[in-house]
């Protein structure tokens, strides 16, 4: 039993509500006790009279373990119920670059009130982060590394790597690495805590570096750079400005959080909705609304044009009725099509395993298989035919216009995603639910297209 009365021996097997403990020492065994997501869930919970009672029991120890654990936008809001001098000594006492995320949420009043309450070094470090473009490297990146002269000897590197993390407060986590810098902080090379600690006391630090690291410019796109670490299989990625000054490290786990960020709001856009920016659950309505109706709208207006189709092919079906049984499947087929290929194709350029000089590859790959979709699907649309008793002119309408579609779906859905990319536009904004409505209209015009061609009924119309 703890002071505020409830009993911590359950907390290994199902936490409490965060929002029943009332005493520091119950914060921080609940802490010890639930995980990240499960912070978020009972944080996220609460609400603001219980946030503020809950801050209010928060600690130098456990208010940054907390902040440093949950989401950004819960992070924010836990900041905001805190009063300035416990928010400026929370966030002081993190690491700059989760500071800086946690600071970007607040609005431009409440984010300089917090800062004056933090040290002025950190304060004017975060101020430089917060400096950045939101999607670039540099606003995501670690200021607080290991800097050494290439001149020195491994034991004075040594005392030097100690003297920086006395002076930083433990904040450094340089994923392994020191960097070797000139005295304009040029970034000449980098090397490996082993090996430093491995190498001869006199033996000079120019003999150990990698003097060619891989580096990315500060105003790099901060995904690029995440895909960029990923690929080289490193622990940390040098930040430098446009004359090579290093500048910080976007670490292993900030490029993971950017990447799962990415990917989720890909997920989203390939869903026909804007991404919610925040967990699901703590969505409102109105946010749902707001973020998918704007959608709907557009895709509204797209799939309007399939009914001028109709409307202008009305004889047609007239004259030959059975045309109208297909429609569903023939759309349908296209969109199914298109949706399978731009999903397979905008996650493999997010995982940076295709780019735009990949396009011809990718277009005959696609083809190829949209070839060998297309002959299945027309037999499929044969044996369709068949059970409805259309005849045999209008089920080689239907047949030959499946396998068209199929084909004509597999072009479109392989050409715009590395377009739109090749142009700096999302290109997870072809979402099912675009493509499905670029090959509706489209697809149905192959099919009266190909009808007239086939059908001598219409002859004439």
């Amino acid at each position: 039993m703890t002071r505020s009365g409830v009993d911590l021996g359950v907390l290994s097997i199902l936490p409490l509500r965060a929002s029943a403990l009332d005493s520091p020492e119950a914060i921080q065994e609940w802490l010890n006790s639930a995980g990240p997501a499960e912070r978020s869930r009972q944080v996220g919970a609460m609400s603001k009279a219980q946030i503020a009672r809950f801050v209010a029991l928060l600690d130098a120890t456990t208010g940054p373990e907390l902040l440093g654990s949950i989401d950004v936008d819960l992070a924010a809001r836990v900041i905001r119920s805190a009063d300035l001098a416990q928010a400026g000594a929370f966030l002081g006492a993190m690491d700059s670059d989760e500071s800086a995320e946690i600071l970007r949420k607040l609005g431009e009043a409440k984010r300089t009130a917090v800062l004056a309450q933090v040290d002025p070094a950190t304060a004017e470090t975060l101020r430089n982060l917060l400096r950045y473009a939101p999607n670039s490297v540099a606003a995501h990146m670690l200021p607080e590394l290991f800097t050494i002269d290439g001149a020195l000897s491994a034991a004075a590197a040594e005392d030097a790597v100690r003297e920086q993390a006395n002076q930083m407060r433990g904040k450094i986590r340089a994923g392994g690495y020191i960097y070797v810098t000139d005295v304009d902080r040029q970034l000449i090379g980098v090397v490996g805590f082993r090996d430093l600690v491995l190498a001869e006391p006199d033996q000079p630090v120019h003999e150990l570096i990698d003097d060619h690291p891989v580096s990315v410019r500060s105003s790099h796109d901060a995904e690029n750079a995440a895909q960029l670490l990923v690929d080289h299989d490193l622990t940390a990625l040098p930040v430098v400005d446009e004359r090579g000054k290093l500048l910080g490290v976007l670490t292993a786990d900030a490029a993971a959080d950017i990447l799962e960020r990415e990917a989720t709001e890909d997920a989203e856009r390939q869903g026909g909705s804007a991404p919610l920016e925040v967990p699901y659950l703590r969505a409102s309505p109105i946010r749902l609304w707001r973020k998918r109706i704007v959608w709907l709208l557009v895709l509204f207006v797209a799939e309007a044009y399939t009914g001028t189709v109709l409307r202008a092919f009305e004889d047609e079906l007239e004259a030959v009725v059975a045309l109208a049984f297909f429609i569903p499947l023939l759309i349908g087929t296209g969109g199914n099509t298109g949706t399978q290929i731009t999903t397979t194709l905008v996650r493999a350029m997010a995982t940076g395993q295709m780019r735009f000089r990949d396009l011809p590859r990718a277009l005959l790959k696609e083809m190829s298989t949209g070839a060998l979709v297309a002959v299945t699907m027309a037999a499929a649309a044969v044996v369709r035919a068949w059970t409805l008793g259309v005849g045999a002119q209008v089920t080689i309408t239907v047949s030959v216009t499946v396998a068209a579609i199929v084909m004509w779906s597999a072009l479109v859905a392989t050409v715009l995603p590395p377009l739109l990319k090749k142009v700096r536009v999302d290109p997870a904004v072809v979402s099912a639910p675009m493509i499905a409505t670029i090959v509706d209209g489209t697809g149905l015009l192959i099919y009266f297209l190909i009808a007239h061609l086939t059908l001598p009924q219409l002859a004439g119309l």
